[in-house]
This record gives structure tokens, C-alpha cells and sequence, in this order.
């Protein structure tokens, strides 16, 4: 199983990072940016638990995101120790048109599945990890 996952996701990472290049995003990047878009206000800790990164490693991408524009932090409103991120107007059109590519580059990449096998796939493998 393992395998079959990592061949699948091969094949699709690789389109996904030549797709993704014009954007400036790496899948981290994408992940990152993502997850703030969808999450206003998020925290870093959050961020970290949900896409499994270490502390130290997010800190220097929290700072490229926010010195491209892309981000900002704001204070969280309910616990004044913590800072929320948030996707700028500029991350949100950015993203946008990148969740936009990175949606057709996977119907592409699984134009051999019905829609229901698609997304009973995706079912399938959010149990894996989730």
C-alpha cells in the first residue's frame, strides 16, 4: 500500500511543482498559505499540529510568506498571548488562482477515476492521516 501511495503521489507532485513554480509555492508553501486562507486568525501552533511541521521550520516560512506580502499577523481575540495569521488581499488572490491549478492538476492526474471513485479515494485516504 505504502508503494502504491508514494507512486501516486509522486506523479502528482511533480506536476504540482511545475504547475505551482509561476506562484512562487512549493507544497509546503501551498499547504501553509492554504490552511491560513481557509483558517483566519490561525496560529502558528495550529498550523504546525495540522500540517505536522516542526516549530523551527515554520518560523522562516511564516516570515518568506509575510515578506512577500502574502500573510499577516494580527492579535489573536481570544488569547492575548497568541498572534493569528492571515492570508493579505495579495495571498488571497495568489491563492485563488493557485488552489484553482492545483484542482485541475488533480482532476488531470486522476481522469482515470468517475468522480464518485474520486472522491471516495480522497475518503479514503484523509482516514489514513487524519
Amino acid at each position: 500500500m505504502g508503494y502504491n501511495a508514494r507512486r501516486a503521489a509522486l506523479s502528482i507532485i511533480e506536476l504540482f511543482l511545475e504547475r505551482l513554480a509561476p506562484y512562487g509555492l512549493k507544497p509546503v508553501d501551498f499547504s501553509v498559505m492554504s490552511t491560513i486562507r481557509h483558517n483566519p486568525g490561525v496560529t502558528s501552533r495550529q498550523l504546525c499540529a495540522t500540517l505536522n511541521l516542526l516549530p523551527p521550520n515554520l518560523v522562516g516560512l511564516i516570515q518568506s510568506l509575510e515578506s512577500r506580502g502574502l500573510i499577516e499577523r494580527k492579535p489573536h481575540p481570544h488569547d492575548g498571548r497568541a498572534v493569528g495569521l492571515h492570508a493579505t488581499p495579495k495571498g488571497q488572490a495568489l491563492m485563488v488562482q493557485a488552489e484553482r491549478t492545483a484542482t485541475e492538476l488533480e482532476i488531470e492526474k486522476t481522469a482515470k477515476l468517475t468522480p464518485a471513485q474520486r472522491k471516495t479515494l480522497l475518503a479514503l485516504l484523509q482516514k489514513i492521516y487524519l
